[in-house]
């Protein structure tokens, strides 16, 4: 049974920095592709980052160049380093696992964390 655990998320004042982690187990995890989305509240889930098997990595263009996603497969580990970080970054950010054909699409991810709360003040 796959399962992902997110942790790193807090308060933090504009301008600052925050790096999530996204622990998984129960899967080859260095044969899988792996992404971030975000929840905002009243807001649809959007893709944030995501990187392949072989450490191709794509963003969303909203946090191109301030938010950087890597992976380390000896610790099965995903991260989310978080810079620059915005009021309008505040969401629930999850992991999950890639499935599907579409990088972008929340769809074509599965075996999802629980999230962790990222809350940026002004």
């Amino acid at each position: 049974q796959v399962q992902l655990v997110e942790s790193g998320g807090g308060l933090v004042q504009a301008g600052g920095s925050l790096r999530l982690s996204c622990a998984a187990s129960g899967l080859t995890f260095s044969g899988y592709g792996m992404g971030w989305f975000r929840q905002a509240p009243g807001k649809e889930r959007e893709f944030v980052a995501a990187i392949s098997w072989n450490v191709i990595t794509y963003y969303a263009d909203s946090v191109k160049g301030r938010f950087t996603i890597s992976r380390d497969n000896a610790k099965n580990t995903v991260y989310l380093q978080m810079n620059s970080l915005k009021p309008g970054d505040t969401a629930v950010y999850s992991c999950a696992v890639k499935q599907g054909t579409y990088i972008e699409r929340w769809a074509d991810y599965g075996s999802w964390g629980q999230g962790t709360q990222v809350t940026v003040s002004s």
